[in-house]
């Protein structure tokens, strides 16, 4: 594919990021600042992204040496002004993300904070460790959580637990995330990133075409269904996969009707 992206012979200074056949693992790796989010960061997501848009895989994001990301760089954020909010430049990545293809899973640990907290909202899967801390304390700063907080988190948690996070600074701790469903898994540290890939292992048992589909169909707006439904299953009803794979499972279930047959013949003649 012409000027398709080779993350292996990118040159990245802010992630670490590792590709494998069928996802990708990005580790925010600015740990001297507990991996705040600044343009360096933002334009390398932005490669990963064109990589993932033109090669859909699986993307797991997590933050190196104990914390997730403990929000946007204070010090290129306090010099911002109208015209870089206009910009979206953090919104943008964001929204980028969570259109991509294949399902996104953020894996928290530490500070979630910020824009960090609003990365990990624009993942579609969310699991995280005992000592996460989860919230948007833009408001103390004299900003607003404009990256996609201020609409995505009512989605997640609902209204008056959003109200608390947004507009009274409340943090969260895991129990509290999960009790939420803002987040799903509750791991120790040394295991989180084995959860990440685990859950990376489910969604790779799926048919990939299936996936894309459903997620695409999921987050599309209330007014297209049924009809959006209704031809993505048209498009799904003539590929190959799904033929393979319902095959297998007619062929499956008749082996085990056969074999409950044959030990109920062994048990009578017996």
């Amino acid at each position: 594919m012409p000027g398709a992206v080779d993350l292996a012979a990118e040159k990245f200074h802010a992630l670490l990021v590792e590709e494998r056949s069928d996802r990708v693992v990005v580790l925010l790796n600015r740990p001297e600042v507990r991996n705040a989010i600044d343009q360096q960061m933002v334009d390398e997501l932005h490669v990963v992204c064109t990589a993932l848009e033109q090669n859909p895989k699986v993307l797991i994001i997590a933050g190196a040496d104990g914390v997730f990301a403990s929000g946007a760089d204070i010090g290129q954020l306090r010099e911002r002004r109208r015209d870089d909010a206009l910009q979206g430049i953090n919104s943008t990545i964001f929204v980028r993300i969570a259109k991509l293809p294949m399902p996104v899973i953020a894996a928290l640990d530490g500070y979630c904070l910020g824009g960090g907290a609003e990365l990990a909202y624009a993942a579609d899967f969310r699991i995280a460790t005992p000592g996460v801390r989860i919230g948007n304390p833009e408001t103390g700063l004299g900003i607003l959580a404009a990256a996609g907080a201020s609409w995505r988190l009512k989605e997640l948690v609902g209204e008056p637990v959003a109200k608390q996070i947004l507009l009274a600074g409340k943090v969260l701790g895991a129990d509290e995330a999960l009790a939420v469903n803002l987040i799903t898994e509750i791991h120790a540290p040394a295991e989180l990133l084995d959860a990440a890939h685990n859950l990376a292992d489910r969604i790779g048992r799926q048919d990939p075409l299936a996936v894309r589909i459903t997620k695409s169909v999921f987050h599309a707006p209330a007014e297209a269904h049924p009809l959006i439904d209704q031809l993505a299953q048209g498009i799904l009803f003539e590929s190959e996969a799904k033929f393979h794979r319902m095959q297998q499972f007619l062929d499956r279930n008749a082996a085990k009707k056969a074999d409950r047959k044959a030990d109920t013949e062994t048990g009578e003649k017996n």
